[in-house]
C-alpha cells in the first residue's frame, strides 16, 4: 500500500490548496481516507475523513474551511483548503486503515504567509 501526497506548498493568507491523496496496492473505493496535519512543535490532528459511499466527517474546528472529496476512477482524495490562515501552516498527511493497520503518505507541507 503506497500513499502519496502532493499540492502543498506556499500561499498567502487568505488563499487557497487543493491537496491530493493517491492511493496504489488497495482496492481504494472500499477504504475510508483522512486527512491529518501537524503543525510545528504540536502534536498531529485529525481534519476530516470520507467513507467509501463519500459522506464527509470533519472536525469540528474545520468545518466550512476546508473540504474533502473523493475520486474513486482515480484512486484519489482530495483536501480543499480555504481563507488560509498562518496557524495553517503544517505538514499535511493522508492515512488510510487497511486491513487491520494504518497506512500514510509522506505528508505535503502547507505554508501561509501573513
Amino acid at each position: 500500500v503506497q500513499l502519496q501526497a502532493s499540492g502543498g506548498g506556499l500561499v498567502q493568507s487568505g488563499g487557497s490548496l487543493r491537496l491530493s491523496c493517491r492511493a496504489s496496492g488497495i482496492n481504494f473505493r472500499i477504504n475510508t481516507v483522512n486527512w491529518y496535519r501537524q503543525a510545528p512543535g504540536k502534536e498531529r490532528e485529525f481534519i476530516a475523513n470520507i467513507t467509501s459511499s463519500g459522506t464527509p466527517n470533519y472536525a469540528g474546528s474545520f468545518k466550512g474551511q476546508f473540504t474533502i472529496s473523493r475520486d474513486n476512477t482515480k484512486n484519489t482524495v482530495y483536501l480543499q483548503l480555504s481563507g488560509l490562515k498562518a496557524e495553517d501552516t503544517a505538514v499535511y498527511y493522508c492515512n488510510v486503515p487497511y486491513r487491520g493497520r494504518d497506512y500514510w503518505g509522506r505528508g505535503t507541507l502547507v505554508t501561509v504567509s501573513s
